[in-house]
């Protein structure tokens, strides 16, 4: 009887899947290496919290690392480093290899923009002694979440003579913040009774910026307004006519943390999907020599759709491969069907306390690794790339072969919601494209959680793709 126990347990080992370890399968030394990873990536969630300020980032990491501005007409060797910018708010970072894209290229794509309230065209005006902005949400958000909560300005003017000015207010300890007001509990019985959708509605999410009246008033028309303005007149000399021109949104004042006693997580806003740019990014800094040239692209527009100029859907990083394949002799079609990618993208991680909202046995969690998401989308797959079974095949084989941590995961219970990636625009260029990215818990709120040690197998994960 022992035997055959014996027998059914080496034939369960042999066929079933095993128990997923997650941390528990590194040792001590993989963990330090994953919090050591981790204190750069906040300093650079810190200073980027918007993608203009993301590209900027990224582009000094870069240029310190070798990285030249790419020139079309130029000549590049293996193992030379460009980049191209997009406009200020998306980057192209590439490694040249020594196939150059005969063979395809390696791609890692991930966004830098991410839930934020941006400015009204005509945002400033004054009610009842008070100076406010009006605001347009920008992506998905519980617009209940960005009550009264510290807010800091960021953006850029540019003013009638063309002159740029970059607006980056809050952030200094020195430096005052911004707020959305909320209701006392005490006058709120008719908002609580409200669906959570109608609470509290955009129009609602006017920010608070002064109070006081401009003190060497000569009348009393729009004084605290007219005293923002001489504020911001003479600290970066614009008029209210500015505005007109402007890209300028509020973000969350919250500075990443580590959370819990043992600070194995960071807390912070922005995580979606800068936690997955940077660890490309990094891969792509350390990629080396590769065989086939590696690009990682930092795009914008996803948190809405990735349309414009500088999303996902523009043909900017189309032409940069047809750009690098003119260089190899071949067509640009042909180097990008021969391509394969890596969508860095995160994935909403198993939360405990809204379990309903899951399906466990296909959910990540968080520490058990990077995760995989086959498809995205929302009922009956609509809206994503669903990527084929060869191609899940090749990527899980890089994994394990590089004792990298991974997971499978879908976004939550079939016919609950659902969401969207990349994923599907790079798929409709003909090139083999997979989610890979970060678990996150509560996605898309002003203060979202990573595990560090997720973080750290994302950019192993993206190595090991260039280096392959």
């Amino acid at each position: 009887m022992a035997e055959e126990k014996t027998k059914t347990a080496l034939l369960r080992e042999e066929l079933m899947m095993k128990e997923e370890k997650g941390i528990r399968n590194l040792s001590s030394e993989e963990i330090a290496e994953a919090d050591e990873f981790c204190e750069g990536y906040k300093r650079f969630l810190n200073a980027a919290p918007v993608e203009r300020e993301a590209t900027a980032a990224a582009l000094a990491l870069a240029k310190q690392r070798g990285f030249i501005e790419y020139d079309p007409g130029a000549v590049y060797q293996a193992g030379d480093k460009v980049y191209c910018v997009n406009r200020g708010k998306a980057i192209a970072l590439a490694v040249i290899g020594k196939n150059g894209v005969k063979n395809g290229a390696r791609l890692s794509i991930a966004h830098i923009d991410s839930p934020r309230i941006d400015l009204k065209p005509n945002p400033l005006y004054e009610a009842n002694g008070l100076a406010l902005f009006k605001t347009h949400y920008y992506g998905g958000m519980k617009k209940y979440q960005w009550t009264a909560i510290p807010l800091t300005l960021h953006g850029v003017i540019v003013k009638l003579d063309g002159t740029a000015v970059e607006v980056s207010w809050g952030d200094e300890p020195d430096e005052s913040c911004f707020c959305v007001t909320d209701l006392l509990p005490h006058l709120a019985q008719e908002q609580v009774t409200k669906p959570m959708a109608k609470a509290f509605t955009g129009e609602d999410l006017n920010v608070l910026v002064g109070s006081r009246p401009y003190p060497e008033a000569e009348d009393e028309k729009e004084l605290v307004k007219l005293n923002v303005m001489a504020i911001l007149n003479k600290k970066y000399g614009i008029t209210e006519n500015d505005f007109l021109s402007a890209e300028l949104c509020l973000v969350p004042s919250f500075k990443a943390k580590d959370i819990g006693f043992d600070r194995s997580m960071i807390g912070g806003y922005g995580h979606d999907d800068k936690v997955c740019a940077y660890p490309a990014l990094m891969a792509a800094l350390n990629a080396g020599v590769p065989e086939d040239t590696c690009v990682t692209y930092l795009a914008d527009k996803e948190e809405i759709g990735s349309d414009g100029n500088t999303g996902m859907q523009s043909d900017f990083l189309r032409y940069l491969i047809y750009d690098l394949a003119k260089q190899d002799g071949v067509e640009g079609y042909r180097a990008l069907s021969k391509s394969t990618c890596l969508s860095a993208d995160v994935n909403a991680a198993f939360d405990p306390t809204y379990a309903s909202a899951f399906e466990a046995r296909n959910s990540c969690f968080l520490n058990n690794g990077v995760v995989i998401s086959k498809y995205t989308g929302h009922g009956g797959k609509y809206d994503t790339s669903d990527a084929s079974a060869e191609y899940m095949g090749r990527v899980r084989a890089l994994l394990e072969n590089n004792g990298i941590l991974w997971q499978i995961g879908e976004l939550g219970r079939v016919d609950l919601g659902g969401g969207g990636t990349i994923a599907k625009y790079v798929a409709n260029m003909n090139v083999d494209v997979i989610d890979l990215g970060v678990p996150v818990l509560s996605m898309h709120a002003p203060f979202e959680i990573v595990s560090k040690t997720d973080v750290y197998m994302a950019y192993r994960a993206f190595l090991a793709f260039f280096q392959a």
